[in-house]
């Protein structure tokens, strides 16, 4: 597969978007079991707008990234939506919490752009570490990234049984090292952060 032509865009989620935005996450995660529904999606974007973004091909929705201050070694629990000034003292954590780009769009470098828009906005935030929850066997493609696991965080239930708490620092300069290369693409799904 070669690049993707036409326009590549990442900005925040409007309101238009979430029909989308529902129908990938669906996509992603209904076979796994992992799939919250609009109104879950809905309330982590609302607690944090600042740090979820669409990704835009071609002036359409092909991607997303909910994204959400959350203590360090915790993470939202996926039987219920946030409740509104959840959660507390985020000590400056970004929880990478869903990243999906459309299937046909993989693996084109497109969750790369989502995830070093991400990085940068971390940087920009003064956050200090990036967590995720690697679902599905993902460990080893998020570790590959610089994701370290965290296997004595206990996780909420809902996640699965291989789920794995992970985190790493938010680099100080350019995210490039994303992968070594400069590239990621799209490796197994992780919940909520598919790529």
């Amino acid at each position: 597969m070669g690049p993707v032509n036409g326009g590549i865009r990442v900005r925040g989620i409007a309101e238009r978007d979430w029909d989308a935005v529902v129908a990938l996450e669906a996509g992603a995660y209904t076979a796994l079991g992992l799939s919250e529904g609009r109104a879950a999606l809905r309330s982590r974007a609302d607690a944090s707008p600042g740090t979820c973004f669409v990704l835009d091909v071609d002036a359409r929705p092909a991607g997303y990234l909910l994204a959400l201050p959350y203590p360090a070694f915790r993470c939202p629990d996926l039987t219920r939506p946030e409740a509104p000034g959840e959660p507390p003292d985020p000590a400056a954590n970004l929880h990478l919490h869903d990243i999906v780009v459309a299937p046909h769009l993989r693996r084109r470098g497109l969750g790369r752009h989502l995830l070093l828009h991400l990085t940068r906005t971390a940087r920009a935030r003064g956050d200090e570490r990036i967590s995720l929850v690697a679902v599905g066997g993902s460990e080893a493609f998020w570790s590959a990234r610089g994701f370290a696991a965290h296997p004595d965080v206990t996780l909420p239930d809902g996640y699965g049984p291989d789920a794995v708490y992970m985190s790493r620092p938010v680099p100080g300069d350019d995210p490039e090292e994303l992968r070594p290369g400069g590239t990621v693409p799209h490796g197994p799904p992780v919940h909520h952060e598919a790529s």
